[in-house]
């Protein structure tokens, strides 16, 4: 089947009036009875503003009006494609994304746009509606292109995530990619990597990933989990203390999970609003979160799978950010400064460097250099 074959059966999945394709692990629950399961339309896995993790515990959660999606690395003056989504989970056309190097891209009818990537700049930003997504850029030489397919190890069948290896297009429609031999979407490309979704009816559990692009063909593979979610039993009434599990299908490994609460005004995480959790494994795999009623109303959650840590992506956003920290900021341009160092040499201990980092982000303004903060934050 080629490519735009492709593309066109699989677009209408994502134009469907509800379609859940592209659909972060949010959970609404109607008052502290919580009776009822709504996925809410958003891209984990994208790149937002200040991606959830990293935002102060107190931060109220907020839908983002478009969701944008980069592949995590460009190759600099190449080609390039990044997609946009709407707050319904659909891609969305004619949405004008503004780039950091001056230029501005509208989406075209698929929701996507194709770009040229800076030249010599060292990230990207790209911002549309108030939502501002960044990536890294790699120099314009074979040294910097992989050498082989990389590849998260697990994925949530609800997030988006990325597919990097040798020889791709930055053109989305030139790339294909098959899970378990059925065609899954492109959202975004360069000649580094790809941004990707599982398509409908993907099981949980173990999954081949086939990419192909003009000229090259390589295979790669992945673990595919679900998370779904089992109420405090009896139902809280305010004040009254309990615990919701958060349960893994697809795999009995031990997984790394972050869950935010995003209305702390209704439940309270007792360990925190923003919590990294490690489920159990085995055949039950689950992870426990302790909660406490405040009063009766609606109330959200995110849940996500956490990628291993990267830290040498971590502290390529570090630079980034130092180079735009205020004059009259010294002390936190050094103390960014460090911490990019120790991550590219000798990292002490990811989880230590992460506090730190949340630290020097929660005293950052909002700008890009909170956000390029936020993204390294996000690779922690």
């Amino acid at each position: 089947m080629s490519s735009s074959h492709n593309v066109s059966d699989i677009l209408s999945l994502f134009r469907a009036p509800h379609s859940e394709r592209c659909s972060r692990s949010v959970w609404i629950f109607s008052s502290i009875g919580l009776a009822s399961l709504i996925a809410l339309s958003l891209v984990p896995g994208c790149a937002f503003a200040h991606p959830k993790a990293a935002q102060s515990e107190a931060a109220p959660f907020s839908m983002p009006a478009v969701t944008i999606v980069l592949p995590p690395k460009l190759m600099a003056a190449h080609p390039a494609t990044l997609a946009v989504f709407g707050a319904g989970g659909k891609l969305a056309a004619g949405v004008t994304v503004a780039l950091s190097d001056g230029e501005s891209v509208t989406t075209d009818g698929t929701g996507r746009a194709h770009f040229t990537a800076p030249a010599t700049a060292t990230y990207l930003l790209a911002q549309a509606e108030g939502t501002i997504a960044a990536t890294l850029i790699d120099p314009a030489s074979g040294a910097s292109e992989p050498k082989s397919a990389t590849i998260p190890p697990f994925v949530s069948l609800r997030e988006s995530f990325w597919v990097c290896g040798p020889d791709l297009q930055g053109d989305a429609t030139a790339d294909s990619i098959t899970i378990n031999s059925h065609p899954a979407l492109v959202l975004a490309a360069s000649p580094e990597c790809l941004a990707t979704i599982a398509p409908p009816g993907t099981a949980p559990g173990p999954a081949p990933v086939a990419v192909s692009a003009p000229g090259v063909q390589w295979s790669t593979s992945t673990t595919f989990v679900s998370l779904a979610f089992e109420a405090p039993h009896p139902t809280l009434q305010p004040a009254q203390k309990g615990s919701m599990t958060i349960r893994v299908r697809g795999s009995d490994t031990k997984l790394n999970l972050v869950v935010e609460n995003t209305s702390p005004d209704v439940l309270h995480f007792l360990r925190g609003d923003v919590q990294w959790v490690r489920t159990s494994g085995g055949a039950n795999n689950f992870a426990p979160i302790e909660v406490q009623a405040n009063r009766s109303g609606d109330f959200t959650f995110d849940a996500r799978v956490v990628p291993p840590p990267d830290p040498s992506i971590a502290a390529r956003y570090l630079e980034a950010a130092a180079r735009l920290a205020p004059r009259d900021q010294a002390n936190q341009r050094r103390r960014i400064k460090k911490l990019a160092q120790r991550l590219s040499h000798r990292p002490r201990n990811v989880d230590s460097e992460r506090r730190d980092l949340a630290r020097i982000l929660n005293q950052a303004v909002p700008g890009d250099e909170r956000t390029l903060l936020a993204f390294a934050y996000s690779s922690l």
